[in-house]
C-alpha cells in the first residue's frame, strides 16, 4: 500500500513538474532578462488556448505591420459571447507593447493567463480577463538591444515607433494607423469596465519599482473619478503594500528632481486611458522603473494586474453600476470642461521614496550633470499636485449636424460607436455655428502633423439650410464625452486641432488688386456703414492707416465677394 502511495505521489509530481515546464514562458526559461518576442508571445497564447478551455484567442484588425491584433480572453465559465458577458460579469482589458521596448507586459500576461489557467490564482467569479497581447506588433518586429538607452533590460525589446513610425499612444483620436482602428473595434466590442496599459517610465531616479497614472477623477466625472480615487486605488496600494511593493503616482515633475514636487499626469484624449475614460472606463497606466532589473519590473506588473482583477472581481456590481451613474452626468444644457490645468493651490503632502540628487562635473560635456546617489536614499515628504481645474467650459448643444461631404470624420465618429443620423429631406436648422478667430500652429511636425493649439472662435446663430443625407448627431448617447472632445474645435485633441479641417484655413478665392479697386470703390459709396467702419478703423489703428493693402482686403472681407467657406467651422451646434 505503502509503495501505491509512493508511486501515486512520483507520478503526480511528475506530471506537475511536465506540465509546469511546459507552459514556461520564454522569460521564465531564461535568465530573468530576456522577453518573448511577437511570435513567441502569440504561440504561447495559441497553446493555453488549445490546452484550457477557459482560455480562448481571436484574431482581429489587421495593424500597419500587415499582421493582425489577437485578444485573448480568460473566462472561468468558458463563454467569449461579450454581449453576453458584459450583462453578467465585469471586463478587465489589458494592453500590452505599444511601446514596443517596454515588453514588461508581454512577459508579465503570459504568466498571468497561464497561472489563471492553472489555478494558481483563484479563478475570478463576476469578472472576465482580456488583453492585448503585444499591441505594436511593427514596433515589436523590430527588435534591438539599443535604442532603450536608458532602460536596465531586457536584453532585446521592439522599437516605440510602430511600422508606419508613429507613437501610437499619441494616436488615439486622430486614428492615422490601423492599430488604432482595429484597438477601437476591441475596446467598443469588450466595452470594458476597468482597462490597464502597460508601460515602463523614462524620467527621475527613485527607489519605487512601480509607479501609476490613473485617469485624472475630475475629468473621468465626479461619480466614477471620486470612487477611483476614494476607494478603488487606496485598496489597490494597500494590496501592493501587502505584497511588500511599494508605489507612487506617476513622477511628473514640476521642475528637475522629484523632491521639488510632482503633479497627477493629465491623460488628454490623444493618450490610451484619456480615450477610454470618454466611455467611462476606469483607466491605469502602469510605469515600471526603467533603471530596475527586467525580472523584478515583469513581477510588479504581474502583481498590479492580479490586484486589479481581484479588486474588479469583488466589486464588479458596483463599477458597472459606478459606471451608468457616471454617463448621466453629461446632459444638454449643462457645462462640460473642454480645457483643464493643474491647480497649483491644491497641494498634498506625499511621503516619497527617493535618492538624494546632486550636481557635478559631466566627464562627457564641459558642464554640470545631474546625479542620483542610491547610497543616499531618503524618505520624506514632498508636495503632490493631484488636482485639475477647468479653465474652459462649454455648455452642452442638444445635438451638432455635419455636412455629408466631411466624411472622414463621420467615419471615425461611427467607428466609435457614436450615432449619425442621416437628415431625410433638405431643411432649414436654427443653429449655432462657429468661425476660428484664432489659432496657434506647431513649427515642427507631431505624429503626422502639424497640429493646431490655442484655437479660439466667436459663435453665432442663424438659420442654415442642411441637405438630405447631412448627418444629425444626437449628444444623448454613450459617447457623449468622445463627440464633445472631437467636435469643440477649442478641446485639445479636438479633429480641428488634428488638422481634420485645415482646407477651410486656406481662401479658395481672391481677387486681382487693380480689378477690385473700382469695385471697392462703388461698394464705399453704395453702403455708408462700410465707409464710416473703415475710416473709424484706420482711425484706431495706424499700421492699418498706413497699409492700402489691407484696406483694400478688409473691404473685400466686408462684402459679398468674400467666400463664407474661408475659417467657418463646418460642424453645427443645435442647441434647442
Amino acid at each position: 500500500m505503502r509503495l501505491l502511495t509512493i508511486l501515486f505521489l512520483f507520478c503526480s509530481l511528475t506530471i506537475l513538474a511536465q506540465k509546469q515546464t511546459k507552459y514556461e514562458t520564454y522569460f521564465e526559461k531564461g535568465n530573468g532578462n530576456q522577453s518573448a518576442t511577437y511570435q513567441e508571445t502569440i504561440e504561447y497564447f495559441q497553446l493555453l488556448a488549445h490546452d484550457f478551455e477557459t482560455i480562448d484567442i481571436k484574431t482581429m484588425g489587421l495593424t500597419d505591420s500587415g499582421e493582425p491584433l489577437h485578444i485573448v480572453t480568460f473566462n472561468s465559465d468558458a463563454t467569449f459571447d461579450f454581449e453576453a458577458i458584459q450583462k453578467n460579469k465585469a471586463i478587465l482589458l489589458i494592453n500590452n507593447g505599444i511601446h514596443a521596448g517596454e515588453p514588461d507586459g508581454i512577459d508579465a500576461s503570459m504568466q498571468f493567463f497561464r497561472d489563471l489557467a492553472l489555478g494558481k490564482i483563484k479563478a475570478p467569479k463576476n469578472s472576465v480577463i482580456v488583453c492585448i497581447p503585444v499591441y505594436n506588433i511593427g514596433g515589436a518586429l523590430n527588435r534591438n538591444s539599443s535604442t532603450r538607452a536608458n532602460q536596465n533590460g531586457p536584453e532585446e525589446y521592439g522599437f516605440r515607433g510602430n511600422a508606419r513610425n508613429y507613437d501610437l499612444n499619441r494616436d488615439f483620436i486622430k486614428s492615422d494607423t490601423r492599430n488604432t482602428k482595429s484597438f477601437v473595434e476591441i475596446f467598443h466590442l469588450t466595452n470594458p469596465d476597468v482597462f490597464i496599459d502597460n508601460h515602463v517610465s523614462n524620467g527621475s531616479d527613485y527607489q519605487y519599482k512601480l509607479t501609476y497614472i490613473m485617469t485624472e477623477p475630475s475629468k473621468l466625472g465626479a461619480i466614477l473619478g471620486s470612487y477611483l480615487k476614494k476607494e478603488m486605488m487606496p485598496s489597490l496600494i494597500k494590496d501592493l503594500q501587502k505584497k511588500k511593493i511599494e508605489t507612487t503616482p506617476y513622477v511628473n515633475t514640476i521642475k528637475e528632481t522629484p523632491d521639488q514636487g510632482f503633479a497627477q499626469f493629465f491623460d488628454s484624449p490623444r493618450y490610451t486611458t484619456g480615450y477610454t475614460s470618454l466611455f467611462n472606463s476606469i483607466g491605469f497606466v502602469v510605469e515600471t522603473h526603467m533603471l530596475k532589473k527586467y525580472a523584478d519590473r515583469v513581477k510588479v506588473t504581474y502583481e498590479f494586474m492580479k490586484s486589479t482583477l481581484e479588486f474588479t472581481d469583488g466589486n464588479a456590481t458596483t463599477i458597472k453600476q459606478k459606471r451608468k451613474e457616471n454617463e448621466t452626468q453629461f446632459q444638454p444644457n449643462q457645462t462640460y470642461t473642454l480645457q483643464w490645468e493643474l491647480d497649483n493651490s491644491v497641494k498634498e503632502a506625499f511621503t516619497f521614496l527617493g535618492y538624494e540628487a546632486v550636481y557635478k562635473k559631466s566627464e562627457a560635456t564641459t558642464g554640470e550633470r545631474l546625479y542620483y546617489d542610491r547610497n543616499k536614499p531618503f524618505q520624506k515628504e514632498v508636495p503632490f499636485f493631484p488636482k485639475y481645474k477647468s479653465v474652459k467650459e462649454i455648455i452642452i448643444p442638444k445635438a451638432y449636424v455635419i455636412p455629408r461631404g466631411f466624411w472622414n470624420v463621420i467615419d471615425l465618429l461611427k467607428s466609435n460607436g457614436i450615432e449619425c443620423q442621416p437628415i431625410q429631406k433638405d431643411t432649414l436648422i436654427e443653429v449655432e455655428s462657429y468661425r476660428i478667430v484664432d489659432f496657434k500652429t506647431s513649427a515642427s511636425a507631431y505624429e503626422g502633423h502639424y497640429s493646431h493649439r490655442n484655437t479660439v472662435v466667436e459663435s453665432k446663430t442663424s438659420k442654415l439650410a442642411f441637405a438630405k443625407g447631412d448627418y444629425y448627431i444626437p449628444t444623448q448617447q454613450k459617447g457623449i464625452k468622445y463627440i464633445l472632445e472631437t467636435l469643440e474645435p477649442e478641446a485639445v485633441d479636438s479633429y480641428f486641432n488634428w488638422n481634420f479641417f485645415d482646407p477651410i484655413l486656406q481662401q479658395k478665392e481672391g481677387y486681382s488688386d487693380y480689378v477690385f479697386e473700382d469695385t471697392a470703390t462703388q461698394l464705399l459709396k453704395d453702403y455708408p456703414k462700410l465707409k464710416s467702419d473703415l475710416e473709424a478703423k484706420k482711425q484706431k489703428d495706424t499700421e492699418f492707416l498706413n497699409n492700402p493693402k489691407a484696406q483694400l482686403n478688409w473691404i473685400y472681407k466686408q462684402s459679398k465677394y468674400y467666400e463664407k467657406a474661408h475659417l467657418q467651422y463646418p460642424v453645427y451646434r443645435i442647441n434647442n
